[in-house]
């Protein structure tokens, strides 16, 4: 059972030293009994007092990895309601299935077109996860052999849908030191399945009719020394898969054990979507933000997957930490001395799309990213962090003169209001202002000229 504030407290070293990043002991003894906290930011706990408070540590749904090395994906970990109560940690990865009765080239064609879905945003690779193979026919000898092509493409995450224990452990053995994800013990098959999850050290999903069958049945595999598990209520709507996601994720937050564990919605199975691609890549999104840990697709194509794929990008940043670039210089296509030198914010999506329309324009340049709290250059400007005399202060404090034959730089159009006071920090530099929208900028550098009037 997990312990109280108070509880934990009276475990702690009672230091007050504030090197957890608050400043008394009780506080963070609340916020560990609250999940809004790590045990490992005490440096002063002793291995005894670790032990003893591992469960009050532990997030209220569990981390489980499936898949190993570069292909590894993490589920749970999830510790509150509403990200911006704290954030959501583990973005869902998503999975499409691959029925085993596909001939070999069907196999072949659809994992290398699934692969081709990699995009790039904000500097961040967005890309699906994992893949379904199901045993479709039945039959172990068919399933291994769809399992071992795609573990030959070492592209993706596996799980292996199977009924039959003797068809699942056929694919397991296919995908040996995969750490794939095996689906899914019911309350007929638990013990088999339990054995085999033991067996070949693999997460192992389970599912059932009702959220009071699914405790059950976990309460019962974790007594069989099964602890990696994902749970499947068997919602057979998406109305009734919101409802079902909505109730464990309040369940695991309350300490009800039975129901922390990351959950899997398969959205190519929901009977509302009626196999329409759109109505699928619907509910997925619904998903995403409402509570999937996992979610199964009929198929990946780019017309939805990059739309699934840009809302968990969103709905797993960090709502209280802006996606920021480091401060310094940025050399965009091998600038020289006579190249201009830009400036701007460190918010990230500022960087990236001015860096890719200065790239566009191919005109070598000097970008100058300034550290203003991952802000963009309007917010920056109006919260007093982009104004002239910072501005002037970081340009010279950059290093870009010793760069540059010229002293000329631009501010963003946006923010021409601090051109006199970036001069007047800026002795003997001229200060130009350039377009406010990005994509004016490949015509305004090949038009421009240093120390031009």
């Amino acid at each position: 059972m997990a312990l109280t504030g108070i509880e934990i407290f009276k475990k702690l070293p009672k230091t007050n030293c504030g090197e957890c990043g608050v400043p008394t002991c009780l506080a963070f003894a609340m916020n560990l009994a609250a999940g809004k906290a790590e045990l490992a930011a005490c440096p002063h706990v002793s291995e005894q007092v670790r032990g003893e408070l591992s469960e009050a540590s532990a997030p209220p749904i569990r981390t489980v990895q499936v898949g190993v090395d570069k292909l590894r994906c993490q589920l749970g970990g999830e510790t509150v309601l509403f990200r911006h109560e704290k954030t959501f940690v583990s973005p869902p990865p998503f999975a499409a299935l691959l029925p085993d009765t596909l001939s070999a080239d069907e196999i072949d064609k659809r994992l290398e077109r699934w692969a081709t879905y990699n995009y790039e945003r904000v500097g961040l690779c967005l890309r699906p996860e994992m893949v379904a193979v199901s045993a479709e026919s039945n039959s172990a000898e068919q399933f291994a052999a769809a399992v071992a092509r795609v573990v030959a493409r070492d592209c993706f995450a596996l799980m292996l849908m199977a009924e039959d224990a003797g068809v699942a452990e056929a694919g397991l053995k296919a995908a040996a030191g995969k750490r794939p994800l095996l689906y899914a013990a019911t309350p007929e098959s638990a013990e088999a399945f339990a054995r085999l999850a033991k067996d070949y050290g693999a997460p192992l999903a389970v599912r059932a009719g009702s959220l009071d069958e699914l405790a059950a049945l976990t309460e019962k595999l974790s007594g069989l020394g099964v602890k990696d598990l994902v749970i499947d209520p068997g919602s057979d709507t998406v109305a009734a898969a919101l409802r079902d996601q909505v109730y464990m994720r309040r369940s695991a937050l309350k300490k009800v054990r039975a129901l922390g564990y990351p959950t899997l919605v398969n959205a190519a199975k929901l009977a509302d979507t009626g196999g329409d691609p759109l109505k699928e890549a619907l509910a997925a999104a619904i998903f995403v933000a409402k509570y999937g840990g996992l979610i199964v697709l009929s198929d990946f194509q780019g017309e939805t997957i990059f739309p699934l794929l840009l809302a968990r990008l969103n709905i797993f940043s960090d709502p209280q930490r802006p996606m920021t670039v480091a401060q310094g210089i940025y050399e965009i296509s091998g600038p020289g001395p006579d190249s201009p030198v830009m400036v701007t914010t460190n918010f990230s999506l500022t960087y990236f799309i001015l860096s890719s329309e200065i790239e566009s324009s191919r005109v070598p340049s000097w970008l100058l990213i300034m550290d203003a709290d991952g802000l963009s250059v309007l917010t920056a400007w109006a919260a007093g962090k982009f104004v002239g005399d910072l501005v002037g202060a970081f340009v010279k404090k950059s290093g870009i003169e010793e760069k540059v034959s010229h002293k000329t730089v631009i501010v963003p159009g946006y923010a021409a209001s601090i051109v006199g006071d970036v001069e007047d920090a800026l002795p003997g530099w001229k200060v130009e202002v350039g377009p406010r929208e990005a994509s004016h900028v490949p015509a305004f550098l090949r038009q421009w000229k240093p120390g031009r009037p």
